[in-house]
């Protein structure tokens, strides 16, 4: 198996877009499970059970607190103890190869896909966030799929999970460094 990578960063591929690749362990049916099954997923990302058809329902049901006992940052506080849902929808669905969903914000919807690709006993996991309303909601999506994803791994690898809070700061300061001339 390859050496799980939890420090590779998320690539701008335009003003609006980020993109991460981690390699998994498989097989894809497994990893897809953690994608689309509801205590699976809150494992690493958020509960919520999805319909897995386009225009089905895919609320994503967050509670930091489920998968992280750190004390998070000030500001992430009250929606870590609280938990907040995001009323997704499922766009496109081609088990166990892709899933895209709708991502709501404030101003705009954003667009999230997940890319599954087959190596051997591992999974090549592509998740792509597009249309994205501007630098600070790249840099919070960015640091936010980044530290998701290594739970992600550790969850999958069954290994001791990675810090989740204490990254989510670091992070943040690191794809504004990264984002500079984006």
């Amino acid at each position: 198996m390859n050496v799980i990578d939890t420090d590779a960063y998320g690539i701008a591929t335009a003003p609006d877009t980020v993109r991460f690749e981690r390699v998994l362990p498989g097989p894809v049916e497994r990893v897809w499970a953690y994608l689309t099954e509801a205590d699976k997923r809150r494992q690493w990302l958020a509960g919520g059970a999805m319909e897995l058809q386009p225009g089905g329902a895919a609320p994503l049901e967050f509670r930091h607190a489920d998968f992280s006992d750190e004390t998070p940052p000030e500001r992430y506080r009250d929606v870590n103890e609280k938990g907040f849902v995001l009323r997704s929808r499922v766009l496109e669905c081609d088990p166990p190869r892709l899933l895209a969903i709708s991502w709501p914000g404030e101003k705009t919807e954003s667009e999230v896909v997940f890319e599954l690709f087959p190596e051997g006993s591992e999974v090549m996991l592509v998740v792509t966030h597009k249309r994205l309303p501007g630098r600070d909601e790249m840099l919070n999506v960015s640091s936010g799929w980044h530290a998701h994803l290594g739970i992600l791994q550790a969850v999958l690898a069954e290994t001791a999970m990675p810090p989740f809070w204490a990254r989510i700061e670091k992070l943040e300061t690191e794809y504004r460094e990264r984002y500079s001339g984006v």
